[in-house]
């Protein structure tokens, strides 16, 4: 399919039908409008960055030059945590990272990347473009002056790497751990003494020693950032990033001034590359996850039960806590909360059970 079908077909159903109704592409522009877009991540950062940098250049390209981007990586315009304060003050047009790195700015902005015991990336899609989530989004963004669009994803996110085994709940008192969002909140509950790093400075502080452990993503994007140099052990799925929403955030104002074939094609690009990433990672975290422990004697681990039910426990008090900052925050909590039973209860009957069934018979 050319440039051009996709924005008519894919991108105008995602941007919505009354768009679509009255959209065309127009001719080439001469001197399009400038997007300057910062990034949360590092340059060619395996994974997170180049998914950006394609976004970046998907949106120059669909556009047939109407938008012309500018992409700055971290710290080459403004650093890593100061993208939102960018954007918002309307000094850059967009920014692209994950909206939880905010939760000092509102605890709900973690619903919008992932929340410990949350949605997987299918549910928080089902939720966000069907489920009322997208309405809620704008309104915690457009508070900000701020506009959002999912831009990727991660999938369920790897419990973490440790340099040393975590039996009990005991074993995180005391440890030094990278995790931002909501999940860090579960783990300074549990007696860890957490920190929120730009990935760009995970592996200089876990080799120092200044951190102990640390979660990033999962086996495609951790092979390159050789965390495996410091810490061996690796666990598997984690309770704190089930999906790994990203975001484009865009300068409400900005959104305002664009014609509605601009917001189409700015949403289609997206759109594609929130799929793109999360079916890229897919594809590749089983060879990558094979790699770190054939060539690099990394040791695969699981959580026990018993540390998963502290991080339960820790985790409804944190949804309490976040529930009081403010009627939105309960209002976005409730209906998270009521569509993750939704959503789970029929994943839980059907998709999981098969994959559980699957694996079983298959030996995977």
């Amino acid at each position: 399919m050319d440039r051009r079908s996709f924005i008519k077909k894919a991108g105008l159903a995602g941007a919505g039908a009354a768009a679509a109704s009255t959209l065309a592409a127009p001719a080439i522009a001469q001197g399009g409008k400038e997007l300057v877009i910062v990034s949360t991540w590092p340059r060619d950062f395996p994974g997170l960055g180049t998914s950006a940098q394609r976004l970046a250049a998907s949106i120059t390209e669909l556009s047939e030059g109407r938008l012309n981007t500018q992409y700055f990586a971290a710290g080459e315009r403004v650093g890593a945590f100061d993208v939102f304060d960018e954007v918002a003050s309307g000094n850059s047009q967009a920014y692209i990272g994950a909206d939880y790195y905010w939760v000092g700015k509102h605890p709900s902005f973690a619903y919008f990347t992932s929340v410990p015991f949350g949605m997987t990336t299918p549910e928080w899609n089902a939720w966000l473009k069907f489920g009322g989530g997208m309405d809620l989004w704008d309104e915690l963004s457009g508070s900000f002056g701020l506009k959002a669009v999912p831009c990727g994803s991660t999938g369920t996110q790897a419990g973490g790497w440790f340099n040393k085994e975590i039996n009990s709940p005991d074993d995180l008192k005391g440890l030094k751990m990278r995790i931002p969002g909501l999940g860090g909140t579960v783990l300074s509950k549990l007696g860890a003494s957490t920190v929120s790093l730009p990935g760009g400075q995970i592996y200089e502080n876990l080799v120092s020693g200044a951190i102990e452990a640390t979660e990033w993503v999962g086996p495609w994007n951790d092979y390159f950032m050789k965390f495996y140099e410091a810490a061996k052990y690796y666990y598997t799925g984690g309770m704190h990033e089930p999906g790994g929403g990203l975001a484009f955030g865009m300068n409400a104002s900005w959104w305002g001034s664009l014609t509605d074939w601009e917001k189409a094609v700015v949403t289609a690009a997206c759109h594609k590359e929130h799929a793109d990433s999360h079916e890229e990672a897919m594809a590749n975290n089983g060879a990558y996850l094979k790699k770190l422990v054939n060539e690099h004697g990394v040791q695969i681990r699981a959580f026990s039960d018993d540390v998963w039910d502290a991080f339960g426990d820790a985790s409804a008090e944190v949804f309490e806590e976040t529930r009081q900052h403010s009627p939105l925050a309960a209002k976005i909590d409730d209906a998270f909360q009521a569509s993750l039973r939704d959503i789970g209860g029929f994943m839980s009957k059907f998709e999981v059970t098969f994959t559980n069934q699957r694996n079983r018979v298959l030996g995977l």
